[in-house]
C-alpha cells in the first residue's frame, strides 16, 4: 500500500511516520474503499463470520494437537502415518528436508499462531516447551534460508507477542527474553555462512559445525537462489534492534546491496540463481515466484519496518520492470534478464500467489485483482493450486503441499477493500482443506490435485501461515487481543513490531541506488494510493475486473477438455482407463492404450514396459488422457514402494487326513485383520458365487461362518473382501488366477487396497497362487470338508490330530523343521531417470499391481530396468522414466516344480507325496529363516 505510482491521498508523509501507516494489513489508507465496497456487495453475516472462524480454531486444533501428540519433539508430523519426520530416520526427500535441523521446527514455528489465535495459555506452555527441549547445537545442515523464516523468524515472532502479553500483566509475567536470546544464539550460528567475497550466504550450513569444516560436511556450494539470499533482513535486522548487535544487520543489508548491483541494468531484473563468488548469474531466467518472490517482498517489507527509502527505491524499480516485462495480466510469466521481452517458460509456479498480496502493499490494486481471480479459478477447478500449471491452465506439476500464499492475498484483498467477495473465496479454502486434506492425523499434502492422491507430509509452514491468515479473514478486531496493525508480517507470517524502525538504529543508511540509475522522483511522492481513483464511484469496480476472469480457465483449455469428457460421458462414451483398472492381458485395455499413444513392450525377463509417445496419440484429448494415465501408473508405483512390504503369510491345512502339516505360503494384504497382531483365524473353507467375488454372493449360507475362496480378477482385492465380509465370512483366500504360477518361482506377492479407507474390513485375507491354490480346491473335490488355518506363521499340530495320525519319523521332522515361515520383504525401486523424456514403466503383466485390477504390490523376479529409449519432448512428465526392479533372495537348492494335481484317493498316501513335492519349501524356508537371523 506504500506506493500508487504517483496518485496521491494527500500531501507527503515524513519518513518517521511511514512505518505506521504502511502497515502490514494494508488498511490505513484505504478505508474509504472499504465503505464503498460493502455499500454495492451483500455482506456476510457477524454469525458466519464467527462461525467460519471458530471452524479455522478448530482445524488449527487438530493439526496442531495430532503434531504435539504424534510428532513432537521431531520437526513435522507425518500426518498418514502418525509419526514424527526425523531427518535421517526417513527416505531422504531431497532439498526440502534441508528444513529439518532437529529443533521442533512445528513446535517453534506455530509460536505466534497461537497468539493471534487467541490460545494464550497454550502459547505460554509452547514457549516453555522449546525452552526447555530445544536444541540448537545440532550436528545436522540446514538452509540458512528456511532456517533463518522458520526458526530465527519463529523466535523472534513469539519473543515479540510475549514481551507483548507480559506487559499486558495477565500471562508470561515469567519471561525474561528467552527465546530472544535463543534466537540470538542461531543467529550467530548462521553468520560463518556470509563468510564469502560477494557477501552472499552460503546456501547451507551445518549447526554444530558451521561452514567448510571437513565434519560440517558443507561450504562447497557455489551457488544460492536470489530469494535465498535476500531474505534475510527483516529477521537480521529485527535481531539486531531487539539486542543491539549490529552485525546481523549489516551483513544482511550488505547480500541485500550485492544482489542490487548486480541486477541486469538495462531490464532491472534479476536472476534466479547467482555464484555466490563471482556475483555472476546461473540461472538468467527471472519472475515473481520461486528462486526470487520474497527478495522483492523483503525490499518493501523492509522500507516498512525499518524506514530506509532506498529499500522503497529499490522495489519500485524492480516493481516497474516486473509490471513492464513480466506482468501480462492475468498472467506472470518469467523472462530472459538479458531480453526480458522472450518468455523464458509457459508455466507459473504456486509460490507466485503471494504477488497479488505484496501488490495490494504497494496500491496497486488492479493487477492484484485480476492474478488473484486468475489464481482462484485454476483452485475451483482443481480444489487446490497446482506446484505449476501452463499458460493455458493445464496442470504442470500435480503437488499441493499445503501452501498459503493464496491465502495470504486473499486475506490482504479482503482487508483492502472490505469486498465480502473475498470471504467466500476464503470459505471455499476452509471447505476444500477439511474436504480433500484432512486425515485422521492432521491435514496431508495433495500428491496430485488431479486424483486427490495425499502425501505424508504436513510442513511447519501450513500452521504458521494458513490458519493465521484464515482466522485473521474472518476475525473482528475485537477478536483479537492485540493490535496486528503494530507489526508487520515475516514471509513466513511470524510478526515483528513496527517500533523496531526507531530502536538501535545504529546502521547506516547511505543511499545507493542513485549510484546505478536514474529515478522518476514523481514515484516516490506519495505514500497511499488515493481510493477515489482506484475505486470509482462504482460499488461494483472489483466485480468488473473479475468477471472478464470467470471463465478463463476453461476457456483456455483446448477444446475444453474436461467439458468434452464430461458431455461424452453423459453420451454414453467410456471414462478414460485410470492406472489403478489396467490389465495387461485385457485386449481391451491394449487397444486404449493404444489410442493414447502408449506402447506396450515385451521383455526377455516376463515384464512389460509403458511407454507413451504422445505424437502417436489420436487425438489431443487422448494424449492428455494418456500423460495422466502414466502419471497415475508413477503415483501407484511409488505409493506402493512407500508402504509397509509385510512378511509372508501361512495357509496351514489342518483337517483330516491333513492335520497341519501342510502349510502352504500365502501373500498378505495390507488391509483386513493382522495376523501377526491377532490370533489366527480357523475355519472350513467354501467356495464363493460368483468364484471372483466382484459382487454380491448369490451363496451367502454358503460361507456364512467359514473362509471364502475367491479367484484373482476383475476387481479390487478390498472389493472382493467387502463382498465376502457382507456374506458372513470369516475370513478370505484369493487364488490366482494365473495357471502354474507357484511361490517356488514367484516372489512374495501382497495384496494392497483400492486408495480408500480400508478401516471397515475386518476378516483376514490372504493370497495364494495357482499351484497352491490349486491343493486347496483338490482336497475339497477329495474331501469335501477341508478346513485352514490362517496365521502368520505355521502352527504347532494338534497332539489329538497326531494321536489320530502318526506319519514316518523321517516326514514328522521334515515337516517340523518346515512349520515356521520366516518373513521375507521385497522391495519395488522406482527409478526415475532424467535423461529420458519418455515415460515408461516395466511391470510384470501377470502379477504387477499396476498392471492388474486387484491393485497388488506385486514384485516381478527380475532384477533387470529396462536402457532409456530415445528422448521425445511430447510429454510433460520431464523425462521420468520408472523401472519396476524387483528383488528375489537367492535360494541354493532347486528341484523340479511340484505337480499342483495332487492325487487325493489314498488317506494316508497323499500326505506323504504332499510332503515329499514340499521337501523343497520347507529346506527354503530354513533358509530364509537363517538369512533372517
Amino acid at each position: 500500500m506504500s506506493e500508487a505510482g504517483g496518485r496521491g491521498c494527500g500531501s507527503p508523509v515524513p519518513q518517521r511516520a511511514r512505518w505506521r501507516l504502511v502497515a502490514a494489513t494494508a488498511a490505513f489508507c484505504l478505508v474509504s474503499a472499504t465503505s464503498v465496497w460493502t455499500a454495492g456487495a451483500e455482506p456476510m453475516s457477524r454469525e458466519e463470520k464467527q462461525k467460519l472462524g471458530n471452524q479455522v480454531l478448530e482445524m488449527f486444533d487438530h493439526a496442531y494437537g495430532n503434531y504435539m501428540e504424534h510428532a513432537y519433539p521431531a520437526d513435522e508430523l507425518m500426518p498418514l502415518t502418525c509419526r514424527g519426520r526425523v531427518r535421517g530416520q526417513e527416505p531422504s526427500r531431497g532439498d526440502v528436508d534441508d528444513a529439518l535441523g532437529k529443533f521442533s521446527l512445528t513446535l517453534i514455528d506455530s509460536l505466534d499462531t497461537l497468539v493471534v489465535l487467541n490460545k494464550t495459555k497454550e502459547f505460554e506452555d509452547a514457549v516453555r516447551k522449546v525452552l526447555r527441549d530445544v536444541n540448537l547445537d545440532n550436528d545436522v545442515v540446514v538452509s540458512v534460508f528456511e532456517t533463518n523464516i522458520r526458526v530465527l523468524g519463529g523466535l523472534l515472532g513469539g519473543h515479540s507477542l510475549a514481551i507483548m502479553l507480559k506487559e499486558k500483566g495477565e500471562y508470561m509475567q515469567w519471561y525474561n527474553d528467552e527465546l530472544l536470546q535463543m534466537a540470538k544464539q542461531l543467529g550467530y550460528k548462521l553468520l560463518p555462512a556470509f563468510n564469502t567475497t560477494s557477501g552472499l550466504p552460503y546456501p547451507r550450513i551445518n549447526l554444530k559445525f558451521g561452514i567448510r569444516k571437513p565434519e560440517a560436511r558443507t561450504g562447497t556450494e557455489t551457488d544460492t537462489c536470489t530469494a535465498c539470499a535476500g531474505t534475510l533482513i527483516l529477521e537480521f535486522a529485527a535481531l539486531s534492534r531487539f539486542t543491539g548487535a549490529t552485525i546481523f544487520e549489516e551483513y544482511a543489508r550488505k547480500a541485500l546491496d550485492f544482489l542490487w548491483e548486480k541486477r541486469q541494468r538495462s531490464s532491472n531484473l534479476v536472476g534466479v540463481t547467482i555464484n555466490i563468488h563471482t556475483g555472476d548469474w546461473v540461472r538468467k531466467d527471472s519472475g515473481v515466484g520461486a528462486g526470487i518472490d520474497s527478495y522483492y517482498e523483503y525490499l518493501l517489507k523492509a522500507y516498512v519496518l525499518l524506514g530506509d527509502d532506498s529499500f522503497l527505491e529499490r522495489f519500485n524499480t524492480h516493481y516497474d520492470a516486473i509490471m513492464r516485462y513480466i506482468s501480462q495480466p492475468p498472467l506472470l510469466l518469467d523472462v530472459h534478464i538479458h531480453k526480458p521481452m522472450l518468455n523464458a517458460r509457459t508455466w507459473m509456479d504456486a509460490l507466485l500467489a503471494f504477488f497479488p498480496g505484496l501488490q495490494v502493499l504497494k496500491g496497486d490494486i488492479r493487477p492484484a485483482i485480476e492474478t488473484h481471480e486468475m489464481l482462484y479459478q485454476v483452485i475451483k477447478k482443481h480444489n487446490f493450486l497446482p506446484e505449476a500449471f501452463t499458460t493455458d491452465f493445464r496442470v504442470h506439476w500435480a503437488q499441493h503441499p499445503l501452501r498459503p500464499e493464496f491465502a495470504e492475498s486473499t486475506y490482504f484483498l479482503y482487508k483492502a477493500t472490505g469486498d465480502p467477495y473475498y470471504l467466500e473465496v476464503g470459505k471455499t479454502l476452509i471447505e476444500n482443506l477439511n474436504k480433500y486434506a484432512r486425515v485422521p492425523c492432521g491435514f496431508a499434502a495433495m500428491k496430485d490435485v488431479r486424483t486427490g492422491s495425499h502425501e505424508d507430509r504436513m510442513d511447519s509452514f501450513f500452521l504458521a501461515e494458513m490458519f493465521k491468515y484464515l482466522y485473521l479473514l474472518f476475525a473482528d478486531k475485537e477478536d483479537i487481543i492485540f493490535d496486528i496493525e503494530d507489526y508487520i508480517f515475516t514471509t513466513e507470517a511470524h510478526l515483528l513490531p513496527l517500533w523496531l524502525s526507531t530502536t538501535n538504529q545504529s546502521i547506516s543508511k547511505k543511499n545507493t541506488t542513485s549510484e546505478y540509475t536514474e529515478l522518476d522522483d514523481s514515484n516516490f511522492d506519495w505514500t497511499c494510493p488515493n481510493t477515489q481513483i482506484l475505486f470509482p464511484n462504482d460499488p461494483l469496480y472489483a466485480q468488473s475486473i473479475r468477471e472478464p476472469l470467470k471463465n478463463v480457465v476453461d476457456k483456455s483449455c483446448p477444446r475444453g477438455i474436461i467439458r468434452v469428457r464430461e458431455e461424452s460421458f453423459r453420451s454414453g462414451a467410456k471414462p478414460p482407463l485410470r492406472a489403478r483398472d489396467f490389465m495387461a492381458t485385457n485386449p481391451e485395455h491394449l487397444e486404449i492404450l493404444k489410442k493414447m499413444g502408449v506402447s506396450l513392450i515385451h521383455l526377455k525377463d516376463g515384464r512389460v514396459q509403458l511407454v507413451q509417445h504422445a505424437i502417436q496419440a489420436a487425438s489431443s484429448i487422448d494424449a492428455e488422457d494418456g500423460l495422466r494415465f502414466m502419471q497415475e501408473m508413477i503415483e501407484l508405483s511409488s505409493q506402493q514402494q512407500k508402504e509397509q512390504q509385510l512378511p509372508p503369510r501361512a495357509v496351514q491345512i489342518v483337517s483330516h487326513p491333513f492335520f497341519g502339516r501342510v502349510v502352504l505360503t500365502a501373500g498378505p494384504a495390507q488391509f483386513g485383520l493382522d495376523l501377526s497382531k491377532h490370533k489366527e483365524t480357523r475355519g472350513f473353507v467354501a467356495s464363493s458365487k460368483p468364484s471372483n467375488g466382484c459382487s454380491e454372493l448369490t451363496n451367502p449360507e454358503a460361507v456364512m461362518g467359514k473362509i471364502a475362496l475367491i479367484q484373482r480378477g476383475q476387481c479390487m482385492f478390498a472389493e472382493k473382501a467387502r463382498n465376502i465380509q457382507n456374506a458372513g465370512a470369516i475370513g478370505g483366500i484369493v487364488i490366482d488366477d494365473n495357471e502354474g504360477s507357484s511361490s517356488d518361482t514367484a516372489p512374495l506377492f501382497q495384496m494392497a487396497g483400492d486408495g480408500k479407507d480400508t478401516d471397515d474390513i475386518k476378516i483376514p485375507m490372504l493370497f495364494l497362487f495357482s499351484k497352491e491354490g490349486s491343493i486347496i480346491l483338490d482336497a475339497i473335490r477329495e474331501y469335501e470338508e477341508v478346513e485352514v488355518l490362517l496365521s502368520d506363521k505355521a502352527k504347532d499340530r494338534d497332539p489329538e490330530m497326531e494321536n489320530e495320525e502318526q506319519p514316518s519319523s523321517e516326514n514328522d521332522s521334515q515337516n517340523q523343521s518346515g512349520e515356521q515361515i520366516s518373513s521375507s520383504s521385497q522391495e519395488v525401486d522406482l527409478v526415475d531417470q532424467e535423461s529420458s523424456e519418455e515415460n515408461s514403466l516395466n511391470s510384470h503383466p501377470e502379477s504387477l499391481s499396476l498392471a492388474d485390477m486387484d491393485n497388488a504390490a506385486s514384485i516381478s523376479p527380475s532384477e533387470q530396468t529396462s536402457n532409456p529409449t530415445e528422448n521425445h519432448e511430447t510429454t510433460n512428465l520431464n523425462g521420468e522414466c520408472t523401472d519396476l526392479d524387483n528383488q528375489l533372495q537367492e535360494q541354493s537348492e532347486t528341484e523340479e516344480d511340484s505337480n499342483p494335481n495332487v492325487s487325493w484317493g489314498k488317506k494316508v498316501q497323499p500326505i506323504d507325496s504332499i510332503l515329499a513335492d514340499w521337501n523343497e519349501d520347507i529346506e527354503a524356508f530354513e533358509m530364509m529363516e537363517k538369512d533372517e537371523l
